[in-house]
């Protein structure tokens, strides 16, 4: 017997390299192709993303009324109501001035936007310093 003529007891078989775990299936579980499929390779947490997606400047939280506040400038004021007038938020939306909010009537915030030369007697309404300091010039009273 030569070296030539010498053969294995058993086949040479190929090893198959298949993906982990799972039941040794080509894929195991993980798909085909895609980032999650790759070994090694992590996905971004999500809240990291979320996180970075926020503004950095300083300030970015505007301050902002509520939804149920509506806003008035004196100047409307002066053009609607006559001298002696009681102004709250049922007046204001007789008169066309403000809406009612989801079937209610809203607050009422007055600004000081504008003159005001009428004696205006206001009640139940949120006022800015220089809507305030505007009525008790014209010599109104806020309640």
């Amino acid at each position: 017997m030569q070296i030539h003529e010498l053969q294995r007891k058993h086949k040479n078989r190929s090893k198959s390299r298949v993906g982990r775990g799972g039941r040794k299936g080509t894929y195991s579980g993980k798909g085909m192709k895609g980032q999650k499929s790759r070994a090694g390779r992590k996905m971004v947490p999500m809240i990291r993303e979320l996180i970075k997606r926020y503004p950095k400047l300083k300030g970015y939280r505007t301050f902002r009324f509520s939804k149920d506040t509506a806003i008035v400038n004196l100047e409307v004021l002066n053009k609607k109501f006559k001298d002696g007038d009681v102004v709250n938020s049922e007046g204001l939306v007789k008169a066309g001035i403000i809406g009612k909010i989801n079937g209610k009537l809203p607050k009422v915030k007055i600004l000081g936007n504008g003159k005001l030369d009428k004696k205006l007697t206001f009640e139940r309404c949120l006022a800015s310093k220089s809507a305030k300091s505007a009525i008790e010039k014209a010599g109104g009273v806020l309640k």
